[in-house]
């Protein structure tokens, strides 16, 4: 294993890094502007959305939306809060909690999606050819193995 990495992969990656994070706070600030949920909100509401029975056990759902169990915990307290999921014990564990999406976290995430859309296609699909978008899907197709 070599110490040193090829200069324009080290650039590659801080321009990965820096074009996300951009690219997040941008639409997180479209979303606020249209009075919409945060995209982290969304994020997990999707997770549920696209799951079996549209609910997970926490630790799954953290794993996901790629966050500790304690923030998870806190956005699931808030999107509580607000009526858009529900917690409820785990019959076989009883240690565990389900996330479950409700009618109203499904109506926000709808809401919600033509603003993240645009965001997606205005910062991010108007760069690429279709070609182009083509070899990011293998590349973090093949990265996230």
């Amino acid at each position: 294993m070599t110490d040193t990495l090829p200069p324009t992969t080290l650039h590659a990656w801080r321009l990965f890094l820096t074009a996300h994070r951009l690219l997040i706070a941008d639409i997180d600030r479209r979303l606020a502007a249209a009075e919409q949920i945060p995209l982290n909100w969304y994020d997990v509401l999707i997770e549920l959305y696209e799951a079996p029975d549209q609910k997970l056990r926490m630790a799954d759902l953290a794993q996901r939306v790629l966050l500790t169990r304690s923030g998870l915990t806190r956005l699931v307290d808030q999107l509580e809060a607000k009526g858009y999921l529900r917690r409820e014990l785990d019959p076989d564990d009883r240690r565990g909690f389900y996330a479950i999406l409700t009618d109203a976290g499904v109506a926000a995430m709808r809401a919600a999606w033509p603003i993240y859309a645009a965001g997606i296609q205005q910062l991010f699909g108007s760069h690429l050819s279709a070609e182009e978008a083509a070899v990011l899907v293998r590349l973090f197709e093949r990265m996230g193995q």
